[in-house]
């Protein structure tokens, strides 16, 4: 069971001279194995929330809980994707993809076993040999992706992992994000400032308030995941919906491009 529930989570960064409450009394449940997508303006605290969930940060007040345990640090069966990879140039694509089980001191042969097997499943199993910096972009989110496949992970965090890549790739890895999710059904946040993003991934989009980031609205998806939604009208009232709701918590203006359903970059907690 995975399932994360947060209560009243609060937390404030401490800065010279000044204080910036990231999240003020956040609630938020997430059932166990279903995907989440979440979405609002820049500096909401989207970010911090993942680094929260993930056990990287605590907060100051309230309570996020994972399976019904209190996530007081890191966890062995959770997996964060993190928008710039995270890999280490200096080591081959089979190590990179290694890196979390030899963190769990995995034993050495089942570590290449269910790396090699995660490899195989993001289509790099030919690249085992290769350094990040012989990849495409695309290649390299592949690659994160299958350090956490690796990890057999049943809570995915992921923050904004496709947003640097072209839309070509980004459609291409928000497929196998999907593909993947139905297989193995694990419970997965997705963060993104892509409106698209959230509603092929998310079946359910939480929208955030401007910070102090609180739950401002949560949008229903039912048919997430079914073939070719891409291509529905319901998919597009999705679309416009979320983009009516940003408008309304401040992603205004400029911020949000009718034609790609972007919302402006420049989350950094």
């Amino acid at each position: 069971m995975a399932g994360l529930v947060a209560e009243a989570v609060s937390l404030t960064y401490t800065g010279v001279g000044r204080d910036t409450v990231a999240l003020d009394r956040l609630d938020l449940n997430v059932a166990d194995g279903e995907p989440v997508a979440v979405i609002g303006p820049s500096g909401c605290g989207k970010s911090t929330l993942l680094l929260l969930a993930s056990g990287l940060l605590q907060p100051d007040s309230g309570t996020l809980r994972v399976g019904g345990a209190r996530v007081a640090g890191p966890r062995l069966a959770t997996a964060l994707i993190l928008q710039d990879f995270g890999l280490l140039p200096w080591k081959t694509v089979l190590h990179n993809a290694a890196l979390g089980l030899e963190v769990r001191r995995v034993p050495r042969a089942e570590r290449r076993e269910r790396v090699m097997t995660s490899l195989a499943r993001v289509g790099l199993a030919e690249f085992v040999d290769s350094y990040p910096g012989e990849l495409s972009g695309g290649m390299r989110q592949r690659l994160a992706v299958a350090r956490a496949l690796a990890l057999d992970a049943d809570l995915l965090l992921m923050d904004e992992p496709l947003s640097a890549l072209d839309a070509l790739t980004r459609e291409d890895l928000q497929d196998l994000l999907l593909e993947l999710w139905r297989q193995r059904r694990h419970t997965c946040v997705l963060v993104t400032h892509s409106i698209e993003e959230a509603v092929f991934l998310g079946r359910r989009v939480i929208v955030l308030s401007p910070r102090p980031g609180r739950v401002a609205s949560v949008v229903d998806n039912p048919r997430m995941g079914e073939p070719g939604y891409r291509s529905t009208p319901e998919f597009y009232e999705r679309c416009a919906e979320l983009r009516t709701l940003l408008a309304e918590e401040g992603a205004v203006g400029g911020l949000v491009d009718r034609e790609t359903g972007l919302v402006e970059a420049g989350e950094h907690r």
